[in-house]
């Protein structure tokens, strides 16, 4: 009798320690409590945010809730769906979809969606009750962004005021450029050597940032020289980029008062093809042997092929584009080169027109002030100074 009560006892004691050891393997955790759903902002209504209080199983010291399964659906007693699942220790969920319609996970704004969250452990799980109906929903302004419309406002003010200011007939200071204070001199050197001159648009359309800056300056140029009766030569490899340079050369002669002295023979299109271009540009180089040579607007590989040549030939150059890969050769085999930006500093600085001139002074305090706020960032960076870096942060 003795015997079997140390047996029954020895099990009893067993099955109590294997019970203390896992006491939540069978048992369901508490589940999740408070759970709220709501539109996610900035999002332009593609997600829903879904936030919870933890399970009270869910802790340092409470290894029972492994995850969290974010359950949905149209209809509070319908069937819930999964949507995802985030480990435990977390509250918080997004519930994201497509934005095309077409796809088969597109997530409907104004739509009506109910959400439960599982409490889940190795073998059972507990469930919260339903929340909603929440919806998702697309925002007038996106608040993340919030630095990127001060900063657009901020440069348009002052490019409207800079041009007002140009208009009113205020001096702005702009930098002298050493490429195109040699225009005057180059050109002098052409007339007095009875030489033409060859001026290169570039490989770009009418449509290139660079090419429109290039044709300001050829006015200057073609006014030049119509007031010196010094020939000038434009060849073109796009037609509707020959037709702006005839109309630009021809409103430099009218300018000069020497309309006469026009030809428009002398702006001509050549060919579409670049080498063949570059090519044909040669040949005119060395038959005429051209007296100076501009090559002001988009450039590509052929931008060495032609320094190189009008070098051959003796020709003063001047060169400017704004593709930074081209730089460069224009800087090795050129006399004067603009990089960059400077080329359309250039025509602000030769057509003192009030919209360019504003627009240039603009870019300049703009740049100013990003160069101050870089500093100012590095120095609340190392002071640990969050507030300042929160003004620059850009949600995307």
């Amino acid at each position: 009798m003795k015997k079997t009560k140390a047996v029954l006892f020895s099990i009893l004691i067993i099955l109590f320690f294997f019970n203390l050891s896992f006491p939540q393997e069978n048992l369901s955790p508490l589940p999740p409590t408070e759970v709220r759903a709501s539109d996610t902002p900035n999002d332009n209504g593609h997600s829903i945010t879904v936030t919870w209080k933890l399970s009270g199983d869910d802790g340092a010291d409470k290894k029972n809730v492994v995850a969290y399964e974010i359950l949905r659906s149209d209809s509070p007693t319908g069937e819930f769906i999964v949507r995802g699942m985030v480990p435990a220790g977390n509250n918080t969920y997004q519930d994201r979809g497509a934005k095309e319609k077409e796809d088969k996970n597109y997530f409907h704004p104004h739509k009506d969606f109910y959400y439960k969250v599982r409490a889940k452990t190795l073998n059972s799980y507990s469930e919260s009750e339903v929340a909603g109906p929440a919806q998702a929903y697309g925002e007038w302004f996106h608040l993340g962004k919030l630095p990127v419309f001060v900063g657009t406002v901020t440069f348009t003010i002052m490019v409207l005021a800079f041009i007002s200011l140009a208009r009113k007939g205020k001096e702005f200071y702009v930098r002298p450029l050493a490429g195109i204070d040699a225009v005057d001199d180059a050109i002098g050197r052409a007339t007095e050597m009875g030489r033409p001159i060859l001026y290169i648009l570039g490989l770009g359309s009418a449509a290139d940032i660079a090419t429109i800056a290039s044709f300001t300056i050829l006015n200057r140029i073609a006014k030049k020289t119509a007031e010196h009766k010094t020939k000038i030569i434009v060849p073109c490899n796009d037609p509707i980029v020959m037709s702006v340079a005839q109309e630009t050369v021809k409103a430099g002669y009218l300018d000069a008062g020497r309309p006469d002295m026009y030809k428009e023979e002398n702006i001509f299109y050549l060919t579409s093809m670049q080498f063949a271009y570059v090519a044909a540009v040669n040949g005119i180089m060395l038959r005429e042997q051209t007296a100076t040579n501009f090559y002001l607007g988009k450039f590509y590989a052929e931008s060495l092929i032609l320094a190189e040549t009008g070098s051959v030939a003796g020709s003063i150059q001047i060169s400017g584009t704004d593709e930074i890969a081209q730089i460069p050769f224009f800087v090795a085999a050129t006399d004067f080169t603009l990089i960059g930006e400077e080329l359309y500093a250039a025509s602000a600085y030769l057509g003192r027109e009030p919209l360019l001139l504003g627009a240039l002074k603009a870019q300049d305090l703009a740049k100013a002030i990003v160069m101050i706020s870089l500093a100012l960032g590095a120095l609340a960076a190392s002071f640990h100074l969050g507030f300042f870096l929160k003004l620059f942060t850009v949600q995307m």
